[in-house]
């Protein structure tokens, strides 16, 4: 829903049209970050006695839980306990409680309707895949297992006009899985893939440093043979940085090449940034997608691997938290918006951005989009316009983990007016953690023609969105709790693969229209 277009809703007539979802015991507050505990603790002192401490309802109160009548968004919410609903006994929170702990108790809710948590990153959720035919609103399909046993984090594949598939494996390499399913050996001579971990986080989650992201074939590849591979370039005791934490540094580096009989050949670099911008921020906020439009240019998203998650992201002398454009052979497009200056990084296109995890370049209307992680909620689907300003972290939909709004403008010095921010054309709240998107053009799916596919990594979840005018129109869950989606392509023959991060071994599956 729109900003402009945020109605009034009331709590107390937020009664469901279909049977409620099944109940979830109530959280643990010790097991979530503070921002989750201060909403979980809001919740049960102050709406728990009508609603219920598990959303299910109460004599003073109906159920949060199922299909609401007056819609289920983050604004329909957070207006709602604003406003109260006199006329049902639904009292206004505006003076008892501060908007952000509005927001946080409305994010609360949707996380538990979306069975959302903070603490797991479902590597290890059982993987599955079904063997019955799979309806959905406009096509059935079925899901067929391409290859299996892989390294469990991949980051990016990438079909071949001859029906096999490139693959990169984050802490090891790239590989070619060819259509019976069995893979190569590494390719010798690319850029190194780094297996130790830098960190574990307490969910198990591992955080390298010096992994590698995407990779791409160039539009003219059965021409020019070029390959492209996105990587975490690495290195130690190369900058001021690195000397002083007294640990290796990274950040993206775009590299193109070809393969010969197994080997990575004719390598040449196409952008690097410079070596005083390498960091100890972990690749897992990297970014690291690329894409190509139909004009010789090729797009590469960084992610916030500045100091922290804020420094630097709104300055154009950085080159984190930008989507970068550049020509194909890596000079700068004399369009660019900031081509003319010397004191800041030519190649930025978008800035603002904390953690793009797709990018895709539409060809049927020569728009280019993205996806993005916020912190808690605030995922994006964005229309990327040049020269614009995303946002991060000025200002987010979402809320920082902490509990506390997305403001940094004051911390960092930055003044700003509101309508100089773009904001998401779909805004993902609670966050499902979005990851690869495209817009199909596959005569296989005639109908989901110029539909947007999103992938997902917590919810584990493949959806279909259908935007018209900048706008969404139509939103369809084609698969739920499947397994992390790292990455989706369409091949040449209009083919739709999924790949798929899980702890026992990722996968590719292909998407089969059912009869």
């Amino acid at each position: 829903m729109e900003r402009n277009e945020i109605k009034h809703l009331h709590w107390g007539h937020l009664a469901f049209f279909l049977v409620a979802m099944v109940l979830v015991p109530a959280p643990s507050i010790q097991a979530q970050g503070q921002g989750v505990a201060d909403s979980i603790q809001l919740f049960r002192d102050n709406c728990a006695v009508c609603h219920g401490e598990n959303l299910e309802g109460d004599a003073q109160g109906p159920p949060l839980l199922g299909e609401l009548q007056h819609g289920d968004s983050m604004a329909n919410l957070v207006a709602s306990i604003g406003d109260g609903y006199a006329a049902t006994g639904m009292p206004s929170w505006a003076d008892a409680l501060t908007i952000a702990q509005i927001r946080n108790v409305a994010l609360y809710i949707l996380e538990t309707r979306a069975n959302v948590d903070y603490v797991t990153f479902n590597h290890d959720q059982p993987l599955v895949i079904p063997d019955e035919i799979i309806a959905s609103n406009l096509h059935a399909f079925r899901l067929v297992t391409i290859a299996a046993g892989l390294d469990p984090l991949p980051f990016s594949i990438a079909p071949l006009p001859d029906g096999r598939i490139l693959l990169t494996e984050k802490k090891f390499g790239v590989r070619i899985i060819n259509p019976d399913g069995s893979k190569s050996d590494y390719i010798t001579g690319t850029p190194r893939a780094w297996s130790d971990i830098n960190t574990v986080a307490s969910n198990g989650n591992e955080r390298g440093l010096g992994w590698l992201f995407d990779i791409a074939i160039h539009p003219n590849y059965q021409e020019n043979g070029w390959v492209y591979l996105y990587f975490g370039d690495r290195c130690s005791d190369c900058n001021a940085v690195s000397r002083e934490a007294g640990q290796p540094v990274s950040m993206n580096k775009l590299v193109r090449g070809r393969i010969e009989d197994g080997a990575w050949v004719d390598e040449e670099v196409i952008w690097e940034a410079n070596i005083e911008h390498y960091s100890t921020m972990i690749d897992v906020i990297a970014g690291g997608c690329i894409d190509f439009d139909d004009s010789g240019h090729v797009f590469l998203s960084v992610g916030a691997k500045g100091p922290d998650n804020f420094e630097g992201i709104q300055d154009l002398d950085t080159p984190w938290g930008k989507i970068h454009r550049i020509n194909d052979d890596g000079s700068i497009p004399a369009d660019n918006p900031f081509a003319g200056r010397d004191d800041v990084y030519r190649s930025i296109y978008t800035y603002g951005h904390r953690s793009p995890q797709g990018l895709f370049w539409d060809r049927s209307n020569g728009q280019l989009w993205s996806t993005e992680h916020g912190q808690r909620g605030g995922d994006e689907v964005n229309l990327l316009l040049p020269g614009q300003n995303y946002g991060w972290p000025l200002y987010s939909l979402g809320m920082k983990y902490d509990g506390t709004p997305v403001a940094q403008g004051p911390e960092l010095g930055i003044v700003f007016e509101l309508a100089d921010i773009q904001q998401p054309v779909v805004d993902l709240t609670p966050s499902p953690a979005v990851s690869s998107l495209i817009v199909s053009s596959s005569d296989q799916f005639p109908a989901w023609r110029n539909d947007f596919l999103k992938g997902s990594l917590k919810a584990r979840s493949l959806f279909r969105f259908r935007i018209q005018n900048n706008r969404l129109v139509e939103r369809e869950t084609l698969l739920e709790g499947l397994a992390r989606i790292r990455d989706i392509e369409q091949g040449f023959d209009g083919a739709i693969y999924l790949l798929l991060e899980h702890a026992t071994g990722a996968r590719i599956v292909q998407l089969v229209p059912a009869g």
